[in-house]
């Protein structure tokens, strides 16, 4: 399990001795072309107001990714070469290595028209809902009847009715799994210095409910072919004050309401909740928000925050676009069958699921789960950045070689799959950044920890990943009938997140701090017990282990940090290094392993094997736990 590394110069404390090393084999360094063709030119300043440089720094040779761009950026990207007539891919802006290439490679947007949904046919005021007015689903008039009942104001209130995105379909598997508990009810606690504040806060979320169709959806499953999403037309928060005799009353809140033993109905919209409660003892007001995983992700709590503060200090907000858009391309976009031959090629072959430490158990509910945070030392972090933008990568694709690394070790494979958190907004409308709902997706991802090359995995990755981009919208169920695994055993109990983040208040690039408002703590779980959530803020990374009970998620954070570790020291100095001889394991660990693990001053029969020296305590101690 622990595979110790030779080939790498290393001091007396187990660290790199950069002094010892080669000059680097591997370089995107170029000199500077300027910009040529008008498309070059374009691009180039598109790239210069994204990634906040001079349009000088900008040449005909520079790398995207080695520039400092990442996922969010390239949305953005997209967005405004729509505005100026052109269209590119994702799978064009990752496998461009320079500038130049992706200009020669847009092409006019009237050429690659962009997906248009069908229009929503339910008129205001409608009386009874018939299956012509629902372009995105069909359903039996029957069935139709059935879900508007369930609705308070009957037709009249109903705005839509479509399926679930791909991994509204899991997370409500799970939800009807978990009968007392749910995974994916999100809760978060703040803090109010007045009521007058407070009262403020929630007419600003309610007027953000209003705006937005995905806050005003419930869903229907019972009685039904396929469970449907029902977009209210007016869904009012709920909001429950409660009082404590006493104690901590923070403390109460988040035990109360904790997910792990509380759950809500998601048949009644909308799936945010409100609960408040005066603390006596700190003067101030408590709400305990809480809010469903089905109709929200990281991006949408970021936008949902900031639509609220725009409220709060009077600034006008831009149209509310509708969730079903995605929906729709997620449906009608990529057909089945160019999903289904992307996922066989890579895990037709995989015939063994990945099971970290052999944890396997995939329908948790978050309970015996333990966390760990561990933030990456701050100049490793910098020679991350440094080196994948010397190999032309983004930093995803390190983070996934690490976290693969660390799978092979505690897995014992080769041939590791596990599931990544794809952004989700890459294939939508060019305004995905700033529509709320649950985007993202979980697929998994095959990483080979073989006998190729540092440098060849970290690249193959890059290639892997922005593959997998162009299918973020496959079902997970689908991917994982194209692996050789039995259908009855998951291909993988390991997650990876890597997310950009917005910095912590206080932090240079962070949001203003909110007037006599405070944000005391929220917690996310998943049904994996394996989880390692990355959170780069531009500024820092941070490490995140959720992991079942038996295994210390500290531990987790220090392999993953020593892959990091590891993978940049070979990248710096030894890329042709294999990538199976690195270790995950830290020093104190090794040491611990390899010395005081096995030094013992007993006297012991040495002529005996171990399996007869546990025979004989076996024997003269049969009662005891071995």
């Amino acid at each position: 399990l622990f595979v110790v590394l030779d080939a790498l110069p290393v001091t007396a404390n187990g660290k790199l001795d950069r002094k010892a090393l080669p000059a680097p084999d591997v370089s995107t360094a170029q000199e500077y072309v300027a910009p040529s063709s008008a498309n070059e030119v374009l691009l180039a300043g598109i790239w210069a107001g994204l990634l906040k440089l001079d349009v000088e720094q900008v040449g005909a040779q520079a790398n995207f990714f080695a520039l400092g761009g990442h996922s969010l950026l390239v949305i953005q990207m997209l967005a405004q070469l729509q505005q100026a007539g052109l269209h590119s891919d994702v799978r064009t802006i990752f496998g461009a290595p320079t500038l130049a290439d992706l200009a020669a490679a847009l092409a006019p947007a009237a050429e690659k028209p962009h997906f248009v949904a069908p229009p929503n046919a339910i008129p205001e005021g409608c009386a009874r809902i018939e299956p012509w007015m629902l372009p995105l689903i069909e359903l039996s008039q029957d069935e139709i009847d059935r879900i508007v009942s369930t609705v308070p104001g009957g037709a009249a209130n109903v705005q839509d009715i479509y399926p679930l995105a791909p991994l509204q379909e899991g997370i409500l598997f799970h939800h009807l799994m978990q009968k007392e508990s749910d995974a994916y009810l999100m809760p978060n606690t703040l803090a109010f210095d007045n009521r007058a504040r407070l009262d403020s806060f929630l007419s600003a979320l309610q007027v953000v409910v209003d705006r937005h169709d995905i806050l005003r959806t419930a869903f229907a499953w019972e009685s039904l072919n396929q469970a449907v999403q029902v977009v209210w037309r007016h869904a009012e928060l709920r909001i429950d004050e409660l009082s404590f005799d006493g104690g901590d009353v923070r403390l109460q809140l988040s035990e109360r309401f904790d997910p792990r033993h509380y759950r809500i109905d998601v048949r009644e919209a909308p799936l945010v909740r409100a609960f408040i409660a005066y603390d006596a003892d700190s003067e101030r007001w408590l709400l305990q928000l809480l809010n469903h995983h089905l109709v929200s992700d990281h991006t949408t709590l970021e936008l949902l925050v900031a639509e609220i503060q725009a409220q709060l200090h009077g600034k006008a907000l831009p149209p509310a676009l509708p969730f079903r858009n995605y929906v729709a391309q997620a449906r009608f976009g990529m057909s089945q069958a160019e999903h289904e031959a992307f996922f066989h090629e890579m895990l037709c072959d995989v015939a063994e699921p990945t099971a970290p430490f052999g944890v396997l158990d995939t329908l948790g509910n978050g309970s015996g789960i333990e966390e760990a945070h561990l933030p990456v030392e701050t100049m490793l972090g910098k020679r991350i950045r440094e080196q994948s933008a010397r190999v032309g990568v983004s930093a995803a694709a390190l983070m996934h070689v690490a976290w693969a690394l660390v799978l092979s070790k505690v897995a014992t494979r080769e041939q590791v799959v596990f599931g990544t958190v794809l952004f989700g907004r890459m294939h939508g409308s060019t305004d995905g950044e700033r529509t709320l709902g649950l985007f993202i997706n979980t697929l998994p991802i095959r990483i080979d920890v073989d006998g190729q090359s540092v440098l060849d995995a970290v690249r193959a990755a890059h290639v892997r990943l922005s593959d997998l981009l162009r299918h973020e919208h496959a079902p997970l169920a689908l991917a994982q009938r194209c692996s050789g695994v039995a259908a009855a055993v998951p291909l993988f109990s390991a997650l990876l997140n890597y997310r950009h983040s917005r910095p912590a208040t206080g932090q240079k690039g962070a949001a203003p701090a909110w007037e006599g408002i405070s944000f005391l703590g929220g917690q996310e779980w998943t049904n994996y017990p394996f989880t390692m959530s990355v959170d780069d803020t531009g500024a820092e990374l941070v490490l995140t282990a959720q992991i079942a009970a038996g295994v210390a998620p500290q531990r987790v954070c220090a392999y993953m940090h020593m892959a990091l570790e590891q993978l940049t020291d070979a990248l710096e100095g030894f890329p042709d290094t294999s990538i199976r001889a690195l270790t995950v394991v830290p020093q104190q660990e090794h040491h611990l392993q390899l010395a005081e693990g096995k030094a013992t001053e007993a006297d012991y029969p040495s002529d005996l094997c171990i399996h007869e020296l546990f025979e004989r305590q076996a024997a003269a101690t049969p009662e005891h736990i071995a």
